[in-house]
């Protein structure tokens, strides 16, 4: 009986080999096979397949989190980015989404919360292990703005292991550096509104920039950059172009120098910064968050800092691990301003493109993601190359362009590509105790005017996350391992397990 199963499951797969030869061999006739969509389809399978998995053990780990670029978000960057470069858009492969990378859909709720907040988002990431909203670092028993429940709460961080391994870490952000985002990565907090004080009577930690000093340090740290110079300054202090806010005096730029740090607060100080590796990096480049990438001045880009990061943290033969937060995306989101989103999301991009460039993957693992994605929406049967910052195009009988002419609702109005459920551009205006009104006409000029805010829905002062799936893009050791849909700890499992493979 074993014998004749044996036999009927070789003929069975002899048959499907010769039905694949028969098919292979059959399909340039196909009226189809001369398309470029066909040939395309035909290269895209073969760089799958010749895909293996890595499996060596990762002396590197490159986190890069573009803040609040959802699936939907990062859907308009890939039109935005490819309209940029002359395409129509849709067309456009973004640097992580090449065959190189392998993907994922990643689960981002928090333990309470349905809809995300990006503390226990990037802590989960760091962790392993989901965390309650607006807390960093805490596991589940932790309460919100209780310093009581920290003591014995306090979760271990990938920087802490990877520490333990001799490894070097950075920490490098478009937002304040003591964000949540690059916060997850060396703080622990209740709050992660706690970025200059803490609560009267709260012994059991310090805020999230003395958090970072104490980080840098003990050497937990070794590689800082981003804003926030405000709360690392006593109030009404100026220093290196910065202006501080602490309420308790402490100067905490003089306290790192003092102690070796370099310190960077413009283009100048940041270019003349050692990168050798011999003195920690602390760069901090705003009071507040570093400025849009579409009015940058006087600072440096995210790849920049990307550059700087990776050469100096390549100064350490056992490696590193460096996280890098496009935090900016997330905030042009909540200001219903679709171009500043963008616009950042290339420097995103860019970023990407640089450390990819600078490392090698055999021995890095590179992981692209975002922590949430964010209330956006996309409108109408809009005809290719529509500008995704522009107004929703028809869609031609001939050709792929667009037929040019705006589709109109039922209000007889033009509409966005993109728009909000809710956010700072609802269409519903304030009366008395009442919200009502008419959306206004709209031009293509006034659309795709750089400070335009996109049409919402709901009014409020700040467009809101959703609590959709994001994506995650991985190369180097073990990324393979990202395959499905995933929870957002998951990515923390797949880093260690990288850096402790046999």
């Amino acid at each position: 009986m074993l014998h004749r199963t044996k036999i009927a499951l070789t003929g069975a797969s002899l048959i499907a080999l010769s039905t694949a030869a028969f098919a292979e061999s059959h399909a340039m006739d196909l009226p189809q096979a001369s398309s470029p969509w066909f040939t395309d389809g035909q290269a895209a399978v073969e760089a799958l397949m010749a895909r293996q998995p890595n499996l060596n053990r990762a002396k590197n780990v490159i986190v890069l989190v573009a803040d609040g670029n959802g699936v939907g978000t990062n859907y308009a960057l890939r039109l935005f980015d490819g309209q940029q470069k002359g395409m129509m858009g849709e067309e456009n492969v973004l640097p992580y989404e090449t065959p190189e990378f392998y993907n994922a859909l990643i689960k981002t709720y928090n333990i309470n919360a349905q809809t995300p907040d990006s503390a226990p988002t990037a802590g989960a990431m760091n962790t392993g292990v989901k965390q309650r909203f607006n807390m960093i670092n805490l596991g589940g028993d932790a309460l919100i703005d209780d310093c009581s429940t920290v003591a014995g709460n306090e979760l271990t961080t990938f920087s802490e292991i990877v520490t333990g391994m001799d490894k070097s870490v950075g920490v490098v952000s478009t937002a304040r550096i003591t964000h949540a985002t690059p916060a997850a990565v060396y703080a622990k907090t209740a709050s992660r509104d706690w970025e200059d004080s803490v609560p009267e009577g709260c012994d059991s930690q310090v805020d999230i920039a003395q958090q970072l000093m104490n980080a840098m340090q003990a050497g937990t740290i070794d590689f800082a950059m981003g804003g926030g110079g405000r709360f690392f300054l006593p109030a009404d202090m100026e220093m290196g172009g910065l202006k501080g806010s602490r309420a308790d005096g402490l100067n905490l730029i003089e306290t790192a120098t003092a102690g070796g740090v370099q310190f960077a607060s413009d283009d100048e100080s940041f270019a003349a910064l050692d990168l050798s590796g011999t003195a920690p990096v602390l760069g901090l480049f705003e009071d507040s968050h570093m400025q849009y990438e579409a009015d940058r001045s006087g600072e440096p880009s995210l790849a920049e800092m990307t550059k700087a990061a990776i050469n100096y943290l390549s100064t350490n033969e056992n490696g590193y691990y460096l996280e890098i937060e496009a935090g900016r995306v997330d905030h042009a989101n909540h200001d219903g301003n679709a171009y500043r989103t963008l616009t950042d999301g290339v420097a995103f991009a860019e970023a990407v493109a640089m450390a990819d460039a600078l490392t090698n993957d055999e021995d890095t693992l590179i992981i692209v993601t975002a922590d949430h994605e964010h209330a956006i929406a996309f409108n109408g049967y809009c005809g290719r190359g529509s500008d995704i910052l522009g107004l929703c195009m028809g869609v031609a009988d001939t050709g792929e362009m667009n037929n040019g002419e705006p589709l109109l609702a039922a209000d007889g109005k033009p509409y966005t590509v993109i728009g909000y459920l809710n956010g700072a551009g609802s269409v519903l205006v304030e009366n008395g105790n009442d919200f009502s009104g008419a959306r206004p006409d709209l031009t293509q000029e006034e659309a795709i005017d750089p400070d335009y805010l996109q049409q919402a829905l709901i009014p409020m002062s700040s467009e809101t996350h959703s609590g959709e799936d994001v994506a995650v893009y991985a190369k180097g050791p073990y990324a393979h391992l990202f395959d499905g849909t995933l929870e957002q700890n998951v990515i923390f499992h797949v880093m260690h397990k990288a850096v402790t493979a046999e």
